[in-house]
């Protein structure tokens, strides 16, 4: 268990080195009025929440599988209500989305950390974890790792979760079709914080998260074409350091389970309440 635990640790220090982008040339403000400024000379962007609207961002680029990386600095102090998300999107009824969502919680209560994963406008793949960190205190990086097999998420290096490609078997899988980056910062306090209980508290306000190290190591989709970054192709073909073929290793697929047994709250896979006439056919499969 201590191993584990140091390996977490270890990971965290090199997904702090990931390469930053800059927010002036990589992404634009989508909504908000003014309420999402970029700060830092580029290197960071701060959304904020008041009781007239939140903001958010989205990349210039839509991408074709890649590996996307952003640090984010959490609503500190009585963040109960407010949404911040992360997460990748194409468009219309049939959509692909990949998700990090963060559902804020009343002092000293912690955050919930939600994902799905969205294949042809469907849906209902939630698992849900706590954090092994204050996630509001400094920056942490959460990555998305979407290659043709697999769909990896990870907290600071550390996979928590990973969506196989079981096509074969009958289970959709995000592969065709262009998806934007996309960031927020919103009021769902009719939902986000203890099913609706806990309201936001408007005193506290403006809530702010804050963003930087937004890397985008991705098949850029640009003209109707796919334009992968040098070396992507030629490295995966030959086994090496690569995204397009990455997946778990031994080791990495301990800390995953490890942290899905530690720190994992809802799993759509054992709500057989939610799903009476059986789960998703991918929860069945390895």
């Amino acid at each position: 268990m201590r191993s584990i635990a140091l390996a977490i640790a270890a990971m965290a220090c090199l997904a702090a080195v990931a390469r930053a982008g800059n927010f002036y040339q990589d992404t634009e403000m989508t909504w908000g009025g003014g309420r999402g400024k970029v700060v830092d000379g580029g290197r960071g962007l701060d959304l904020t929440l008041d009781r007239t609207s939140g903001s958010g961002f989205q990349s210039k680029s839509e991408y074709l599988f890649g590996k996307i990386d952003m640090q984010i600095k959490l609503v500190p102090g009585n963040s109960a209500g407010t949404v911040t998300t992360f997460y990748l999107s194409s468009q219309g009824s049939t959509h692909d989305e990949i998700d990090f969502e963060f559902l804020g919680n009343v002092t000293g209560e912690p955050y919930t950390l939600h994902t799905n994963v969205f294949t042809q406008g469907q849906g209902q793949r939630e698992q849900q974890f706590r954090l092994w960190f204050d996630p509001t205190t400094a920056y942490h990086t959460y990555s998305i790792v979407w290659n043709p097999q697999h769909i990896i998420f990870a907290v600071d290096g550390t996979p928590i979760r990973d969506f196989k490609n079981h096509e074969a078997r009958g289970v959709a899988f995000p592969k065709s079709q262009p998806m934007r980056l996309y960031a927020s910062l919103w009021n769902a306090d009719d939902w986000a914080t203890q099913g609706g209980r806990v309201k936001a508290d408007w005193s506290h306000a403006p809530f702010v998260a804050s963003f930087r190290g937004f890397s985008a190591d991705a098949c850029v989709w640009s003209g109707g074409r796919q334009q992968c970054p040098v070396g992507t192709m030629e490295a995966a073909a030959v086994g090496g350091r690569s995204w397009w073929s990455q997946q778990l290793s031994d080791m990495s697929y301990r800390r995953m389970r490890w942290v899905q047994r530690k720190f994992m709250i809802y799993n759509y896979c054992t709500d057989a309440k939610r799903f009476p006439q059986g789960v998703p056919a991918e929860c069945h499969l390895r």
